[in-house]
């Protein structure tokens, strides 16, 4: 058997369920993660113990290794949430004797905050239980404290030896708030990455025309309100429309229509990009272009050769082969009229166009 099917196996042993409804399946991973890190822990610990031939240590080891063994294995007949409290239950009794036996300088006491940060993960709401469940955590901490200042610990180890469980101690819950932190933090930060996407999902939605691309008139709308409110450079609007648009649905049909206005847009987006040029689909057949930073003489010269560009833009209908042509209503914003207004000139612009001939620019 190969090593990789060896953890594969391991882990899938790990993560295995209860088979409980309404019960956090990644809860109970963490408290066989939790309950194997303290066995390795106090195994090395024994380790330690044994090469300075302390007895009381070793025993001391021996029973917290029986002790969470038994726990990983409950885990597997339990409620998850048995599980988590005996293993909250085993980890007070645990760093209390071992402050008790050892004395406070061998920094067993700082996994009081593994058991906070556990405490506030593993648990969905309960906020009163919680806090309770700290302040208690609170006080076993400060009364080890000032049990420590007042008496002796009932076994004793040399400096040496106490910088190596010092050592132990840091990486063990080092690690464990590692765990804890990235067990219960991940399927947030997926959650959160999720809610950002849907709402930019969202947000394109309401602001963009779903055939087009292009942004919708809510959304230029929007943008036009904050370009008049700060302008400071010449801004020319533009509303136009397709020629006989009619036509070409009524004959070639509205499918081909569709591919007409997708290729318009395409053709706006490539052929306006140097000119900085806000695109919207204004409704049906009607285009709004919005020229942040040009005047009406350099819009013209812009929309002259879009004009020419879309006069020799050849579509096949299927039945035929055509072409199509368009009218450009141009105005420039004098810095005083409202938005109602610029539009409306603009609208009558291309309705003059309109009535002289259109595929052509009145401004």
């Amino acid at each position: 058997m190969s090593e990789n099917n060896i953890f594969q196996k391991l882990y899938n042993l790990i993560c295995k369920d209860t088979g409980d409804r309404n019960e956090s399946s990644k809860l109970i991973v963490v408290v066989r993660m939790l309950t194997l890190t303290m066995i390795v822990y106090s195994l090395i610990n024994g380790v330690l113990f044994l090469l300075i031939d302390h007895t009381g240590g070793m025993i001391f080891c021996q029973l917290a290794i029986i002790v969470f063994l038994v726990i990983f294995i409950l885990s597997y007949r339990q409620h998850t949430f048995v599980s988590y409290c005996v293993l909250n239950i085993a980890m007070l009794v645990w760093l209390t004797a071992n402050v008790y036996m050892f004395g406070w300088g061998i920094g067993v006491q700082t996994y009081i905050f593994v058991l906070i940060v556990f405490c506030f993960f593993a648990r969905y709401r309960h906020e009163t239980a919680k806090i309770l469940y700290v302040l208690a955590l609170l006080a076993l901490r400060m009364h080890l404290y000032f049990h420590c200042q007042n008496y002796s610990p009932d076994l004793t180890v040399s400096a040496e030896i106490n910088a190596a469980f010092q050592t132990v101690n840091s990486v063990s819950i080092f690690w464990s708030l590692a765990l804890l932190s990235y067990y219960f933090s991940t399927d947030t930060q997926a959650l959160e990455g999720k809610l950002i996407e849907y709402n930019e999902q969202l947000r394109r939605q309401a602001s963009i025309d779903p055939l087009t691309g292009l942004n919708n008139r809510r959304s230029t709308m929007e943008y036009l309100e904050k370009l008049l409110k700060n302008a400071v450079d010449q801004i020319s609007i533009c509303l136009c429309d397709i020629d006989f648009f009619k036509k070409v649905n009524d004959t070639y049909g509205h499918n081909i229509g569709d591919v007409v206005l997708q290729k318009i847009a395409e053709t706006f987006r490539k052929d306006l990009l140097p000119y900085n040029c806000f695109v919207s689909r204004w409704g049906g057949e009607e285009f709004l272009l919005i020229f942040p930073q040009a005047n009406g003489d350099e819009a013209k010269i812009a929309l002259d050769a879009l004009r020419r560009t879309i006069n020799g833009i050849v579509f096949d209908g299927g039945i035929a082969q055509f072409s199509i042509s368009m009218t450009f209503g141009l105005v420039e914003y004098d810095f005083h009229s409202d938005i109602t207004t610029l539009l409306k000139e603009a609208d009558e612009k291309l309705y003059l166009g309109k009535e002289n001939g259109r595929d052509q620019i009145v401004f």
